[in-house]
């Protein structure tokens, strides 16, 4: 029987899936067969001819686990799934049945295996598989990643911590995650502090890296299902900041930064058709990922030709600039199969920040 982790987290967004992707990465160097699962999918998208969730996808496509994918995302969530279950159209004791079949099968297949949960600990509570039912169902010890402050995440941590012990879950390790470089010692300090009569470890995650959280070009593209003109390496750029060029034509160049996603208003032919001759300068080549033009206003013939002429890559909204501003600034980029720079970013970290042999060591 495998070795098996369950990969929980106090809230969205905390970085579980790019925990999974590492302990993979890891856990790989020191056992034959590694397997994942996903046990209740909230994300679905089609692998050939069925269902999975996304994270599922991604990890059997960058590990080549596809031979197990059926195996793993057991329960696939579709529009209206939660409704049939609470009117008893689909069983709560299939759907359980189908869960804990899939992560036999897996244990039986692996050496290590890593249980993925989905958002905070009660996330699947209306099919009666929360996080926390669910780990205690496959008798997984449990790695809880929290964010990376002190006060509001000892807070976040204590009220998921209470669902684990009301269903006799057992979690081994709390990882504060995306924590401040400088702050990172007095973080991991005080959350030790913290729980220190508590029976699990602090052990810190990742330092918050500004290229794993950016969008790609590719990732924006698909937010707004926008044609995106640029090429396939322009596309898998990461972007490392998101400006709103509301100044003047000098100023905006004058203050952009490294990586940028700009942000233009389709009035302002003027500072597209400089942006479009500055991108043949390698100086602010380096400054501009692309420009997301937006707006209702009808771009120039001639601004227009100067933009399909040039190599700025660069997408068309017709929505207002300030709606657009704030849907691509609350959007959280998710590392997908193509985001190779991402995904190589996450080995490497991987093996620098983590170790491994102490979480594993947790799990025996």
């Amino acid at each position: 029987m495998a070795r098996k982790v369950f990969i929980a987290a106090t809230g969205q967004d905390c970085g579980k899936t790019t925990t999974s992707l590492s302990l993979l990465h890891l856990a790989r160097k020191k056992y034959r067969r590694v397997g994942f699962i996903k046990p209740v999918g909230p994300k679905a998208v089609r692998y050939d001819d069925f269902w999975v969730d996304k994270d599922a996808a991604l990890v059997a496509k960058v590990f080549d686990l596809e031979d197990d994918i059926r195996f793993m995302s057991p329960i696939v969530l579709q529009p209206g799934d939660t409704r049939k279950v609470l009117d008893g159209v689909i069983s709560k004791d299939l759907i359980e049945k189908q869960l804990v079949e899939a992560c036999r099968e897996l244990e039986e297949r692996c050496d290590f295996l890593i249980i993925e949960g989905a958002g905070h600990s009660g996330v699947g509570s209306v099919l009666g598989l929360s996080n926390a039912r669910v780990a205690r169902l496959l008798d997984a010890p449990v790695l809880l990643i929290s964010g990376g402050g002190i006060g509001h995440v000892i807070d976040d941590v204590s009220m998921n911590l209470a669902l684990y012990k009301m269903e006799g879950a057992d979690v081994r390790i709390v990882m504060p995650n995306k924590l401040i470089a400088e702050k990172r010692a007095r973080t991991l300090e005080y959350m030790g502090k913290a729980f220190a009569d508590q029976k699990f470890i602090i052990q810190g995650g990742f330092n918050y890296s500004p290229i794993l959280a950016g969008p790609t070009l590719q990732h924006v593209a698909k937010l707004f299902n926008l044609p995106l003109r640029a090429t396939r390496k322009q596309a898998m750029h990461i972007i490392k900041g998101i400006q709103l060029a509301a100044a003047s034509t000098e100023k905006v160049v004058e203050i952009l930064k490294p990586s940028t996603l700009l942000l233009v208003n389709s009035s302002r032919d003027e500072l597209l058709v400089m942006l479009a001759t500055l991108y043949h300068i390698p100086e602010h080549r380096a400054k501009l990922s692309g420009v997301l033009i937006s707006g209702v206003n009808t771009i120039s013939k001639l601004t227009q030709q100067v933009l399909d002429d040039s190599d700025l890559p660069f997408m068309r909204s017709e929505q207002h600039t300030t709606a657009v501003f704030q849907t691509v600034t609350r959007d959280v980029s998710k590392i997908t199969e193509d985001d190779l720079e991402k995904i190589n970013l996450v080995k490497e970290l991987a093996e620098q920040d983590l170790d491994f042999e102490l979480i594993d060591g947790m799990l025996g």
